[in-house]
C-alpha cells in the first residue's frame, strides 16, 4: 500500500471520477459518488478480483483531499458484503493490478 501513499492529501477531481470511459480503461467502476461531496465524504470504486469477488476501493476525502484509501473484497452476488483482504490476497492483487491502480489514482487526483 506504500505505492498509494503519494496520493494522500492530493485533491480528488470529481470531473475525472465522472469519466466512466476512462475509469473503464483502468478496469474500475465508481459505485458511490456523492455529488456534491460534503466536507468529509467517501467514494467507492470496484474492480474485478476473482470470478466471484470484486475488490472494493474506498477513498475517504476531507475538504476535497484524499485522506484514506481502503481496499477490501465484496461478493459479486452480495455487493453489500465487505471483508478485509488477507496479506497474501493483498500482495497478489497489488502484484497483478498495482501499476494499473497507480494510474487510476493519478487520473482521479490530477
Amino acid at each position: 500500500m506504500q505505492r498509494f501513499k503519494k496520493f494522500i492529501d492530493q485533491h480528488l477531481h470529481s470531473e475525472n471520477i465522472k469519466n466512466s470511459d476512462q475509469l473503464s480503461a483502468f478496469g474500475v467502476t465508481c459505485t458511490t459518488m456523492p455529488d456534491p461531496p460534503e466536507e468529509f465524504d467517501e467514494f467507492e470504486f470496484k474492480t474485478a478480483f476473482s470470478e466471484h469477488m470484486d475488490a472494493v476501493i474506498g477513498v475517504a476525502i476531507e475538504m476535497g483531499k484524499v485522506k484514506r484509501i481502503l481496499l477490501g473484497l465484496s461478493g459479486k452476488n452480495d455487493p453489500d458484503s465487505f471483508m478485509a483482504l488477507s496479506d497474501t490476497q493483498l500482495e497478489e492483487f497489488l502484484a497483478r493490478r498495482g501499476d494499473q491502480l497507480v494510474e487510476f489514482f493519478k487520473f482521479i487526483t490530477q
